[in-house]
């Protein structure tokens, strides 16, 4: 009878991971997670921003641009561990997504350290199923969908090449406790302030969504194991939910916080994609933002089987409990805006 692996960690003395760009979403939320396991954390931040830590006294902070990759590696001598978590503008992913990238994985190298990228779902295109799967064909329909399989490609082939060993997890859309993401920008942008909701699709299509503390979690249980292969992608689960599904647990987490009235009543709408494409003609970013649109109109989840069969039982946190931290932070101050725009995933 097959049992579930046990995780191995990778040695007992303290172990040291560089986070590329801690200033972000995903940056911040790993950082924090592998801080929480024990490891150092060395955070790779070029401007002050409080989703990225810069002043937590138990991060490093390296204050050096990605591309200076020779010196980055020096300062950062020791780490095991790569995460990285680096966002170009939407708008500018043709010129500067796979030219940074390639800048991570040459630190890596040079470290002789385990590469991590956080992968999403649109090399699978328009036309994927509902239940992707890491052996799902990859047929993008999109400039950043063949952008995204040509970054997993390289991947694979410096694991050949060049030894660099590396690991991807995909996952959908992120949301949590921060700012610049799908649910604060837009869904619940107006749900304290009018008692609005927004949603960018049909109500009763599935979506793939992330919690990123749970996601982050998961790339320390991975980098904890001493036994992945050289070049390993694998599909996050989350949370899959229909609009319905999300826009009736964001309610539910206002009412429970007492940020809406038990008896106000909260309107819902579709979002209209139409003067968006229209604006896209002379605003490059909802031009961006357009071309990816059909992700809420095709359903999908993720199939996070194989992760957790070789991660072991991963930390889920409860929806409600998950959007009642996301709903909390809506409107306050103490929010940091992030400079990463809404639809950019990892």
């Amino acid at each position: 009878m097959s049992q579930t692996p046990t995780p191995t960690p990778t040695h007992t003395r303290t172990r040291t991971v560089l986070v590329l760009g801690a200033r972000g979403r995903l940056g911040a939320a790993t950082a924090a997670a592998f801080r929480a396991a024990g490891w150092r954390v060395l955070a790779q931040a070029r401007r002050s921003d409080r989703n990225g830590g810069d002043g937590d006294s138990d991060w490093s902070r390296i204050d050096l641009p990605l591309q200076d990759t020779r010196r980055l590696a020096e300062a950062a001598a020791g780490a095991s561990v790569v995460v990285y978590a680096v966002h170009p503008p939407y708008t500018d992913w043709d010129t500067q997504m796979l030219p940074l990238a390639r800048d991570g994985m040459a630190v890596a190298e040079k470290l002789g350290a385990t590469f991590m990228l956080p992968g999403n779902v649109y090399a699978f295109g328009e036309g994927m199923p509902d239940l992707l799967r890491e052996d799902t064909p990859e047929r993008p329909t999109t400039e950043k969908g063949r952008l995204r399989r040509q970054l997993e490609a390289e991947l694979a082939e410096r694991a050949v090449r060049t030894g660099l060993k590396s690991i991807v997890i995909r996952a959908g859309d992120f949301f949590g406790a921060t700012e610049g993401t799908w649910i604060d920008l837009m869904i619940a942008k107006k749900l304290v302030s009018g008692c609005k909701l927004s949603y960018p699709g049909p109500a009763d299509v599935p979506h793939g969504w992330a919690y990123l503390p749970d996601l982050a979690r998961a790339f320390v249980a991975l980098a904890e194991r001493g036994d992945l292969p050289a070049h390993a992608r694998l599909h996050f689960e989350g949370h899959t939910l229909t609009g319905e599904q999300l826009l009736d647990g964001l309610e539910l987490a206002a009412r429970d916080l007492g940020l809406v009235a038990p008896a106000k009543r909260i309107t819902r709408s579709r979002m209209s994609w139409l003067p968006i494409r229209i604006a896209g003609l002379v605003v490059p970013m909802l031009r961006e933002l357009a071309r990816m649109s059909y992700l809420f109109r095709v359903p999908h989840g993720l199939d996070g089987r194989a992760l957790s069969a070789l991660a072991g039982p991963l930390p889920r946190t409860p929806l409600r409990d998950a959007l009642r931290a996301t709903v909390a932070s809506l409107g306050h101050p103490a929010s940091a805006p992030n400079t990463h725009p809404v639809g950019e995933r990892a």
